[in-house]
């Protein structure tokens, strides 16, 4: 029985029984994301003025700038719209699904370290 004990401690100890620490998020694969995925409408600056959402904002329905920060959905249920959750789950499920334009639809050939890359770049946008 100590040996036993003893071998969870070593594997313990060496992180073999420990979950793998998922990495930070990386802005610039982000960036890279972000120019081939949601520019159109979202901007190269993330003003929401690619030629798209030109388009978009002429007919009444603006892509979010995300320079400002001012988010509109708290998907999460947290009392604060705009976490990194909430922008999580707007790429993945749309901003329909909590209510917003259908126009920003799921994106859901993204993975989730993809995702989590491009909510690093949009905080880029706002200091």
């Amino acid at each position: 029985m100590t040996k036993l004990f003893l071998a969870f401690g070593l594997a313990a100890g060496l992180g073999l029984l420990l979950p793998a620490v998922s990495q930070a998020a990386d802005a610039a694969n982000g960036k890279t994301l972000f120019e081939a995925n949601c520019a159109s409408c979202h901007g190269t600056s993330g003003k929401g003025d690619g030629p798209t959402g030109q388009a978009l904002a002429a007919q009444g329905t603006p892509p979010r700038d995300f320079t400002k920060a001012d988010f509109k959905f708290d998907t999460d249920k947290d009392g604060k719209a705009g976490s990194d959750a909430d922008l999580t789950n707007v790429i993945k499920n749309g901003a329909g699904a909590y209510g917003g334009s259908p126009l920003m639809a799921p994106w859901t050939h993204l993975g989730d370290a993809a995702i989590a890359d491009l909510v690093a770049h949009i905080r880029t946008f706002h200091p």
